[in-house]
């Protein structure tokens, strides 16, 4: 059975259904879906292709090659090839194309970027001179807030939007335990163990009481909704540029920092997944490569070259 390009779009909206109903997957995941399919489906109406056809999407992914990078490539490659996936699974296509299409990927390996600790140091230092310093009320509320954030942000490795889609009722202020929900909806505990952060934990609940009586999410703006992710990243910046940090600091870099330092001191790296919330533990393996100081500290305490006779050396 043929379908023509308008029979696509329903078929599109249908398996978008599908990923929100059935698979349960985040709605900014299939957004991205909804903008690849989107994409694939403006390529084939372009060219009057069969768009079930095997050259029509080695065509298209050809095209993407010359647009975008190689990581975006692979995804919406991985997007395409979901819903064909589907399509035949419903049986709505014999034969599914993407079995004899191979592909290969030639992705750069880019190494998490990280915030030395000093500077972390110096960037949540500030958040709480700020919090010393402000007389009104809406200051030292904005200002306590963005401590807290920061605190979370390394206390826990927890994603951005994690972060900002945090609720009231996911916060257990009796063990200091957060319940975060992560990529589909995929649950974990992290504990807050340090003293310092609980108690600020606990004065953001006491000065944040009425407004949290009434607003689900945890962090909210000046105006009680939700706050915005963006929102977040321009006061790392501002408050990274008032320390005088001289790099960029986003929020992802919390959470790469998070699982290098920790990898750092020696915590199994099994560990580490579960705090991040990787399904895969080949995902979380990319922090062994950026632990350079551990890396001295092996080489320097623990090479077999310690072992060898101080006499084989230059001599003065």
């Amino acid at each position: 059975m043929e379908y023509n390009i308008d029979e696509l779009m329903p078929l599109c909206e249908k398996y978008l259904r599908f990923c929100g109903t059935m698979k349960n997957l985040d709605y900014k995941t299939i957004k991205s879906y909804s903008i690849d399919l989107r994409q694939y489906r403006g390529f084939i109406r372009e060219r009057e292709l069969a768009w079930e056809d095997k050259k029509a999407i080695e065509l298209y992914i050809e095209s993407m090659h010359s647009k975008y990078k190689p990581k975006s490539v692979k995804r919406k490659i991985a997007s395409l090839k979901a819903f064909f996936h589907y399509l035949e699974a419903e049986d709505i296509i014999k034969v599914n194309p993407f079995h004899k299409i191979q592909i290969k990927y030639k992705e750069p390996f880019l190494l998490p970027k990280t915030i030395p600790l000093k500077s972390i140091e110096r960037i949540i230092n500030f958040a709480y001179r700020e919090l010393k310093l402000k007389r009104t009320v809406y200051g030292r509320k904005t200002a306590l807030r963005n401590a807290l954030v920061l605190e979370l942000l390394f206390a826990t490795g927890m994603r951005i939007s994690e972060l900002c889609s945090l609720t009231v009722e996911q916060i257990d202020l009796s063990e200091y335990i957060i319940k975060i929900y992560g990529k589909g909806s995929k649950e974990r505990l992290i504990q807050i163990c340090n003293k310092n952060i609980q108690s600020l934990i606990k004065e953001y609940f006491s000065v944040f009481k009425y407004e949290l009586s009434y607003q689900s999410y945890l962090f909210i703006n000046r105006l009680g909704r939700r706050l915005s992710e963006q929102s977040v990243r321009n006061m790392i910046s501002l408050y990274a540029k008032e320390a005088n940090i001289n790099m960029h600091i986003t929020p992802h870099m919390f959470r790469h920092s998070f699982a290098t330092l920790l990898l750092e001191e020696d915590v199994d790296i099994r560990y580490i997944q579960q705090m991040l919330g990787h399904s895969s533990i080949t995902t979380t393996q990319i922090y062994t490569h950026t632990s350079i100081n551990k890396q001295k500290n092996i080489l320097t305490v623990k090479h077999p070259r310690n072992k060898i006779d101080d006499s084989c050396h230059l001599g003065d």
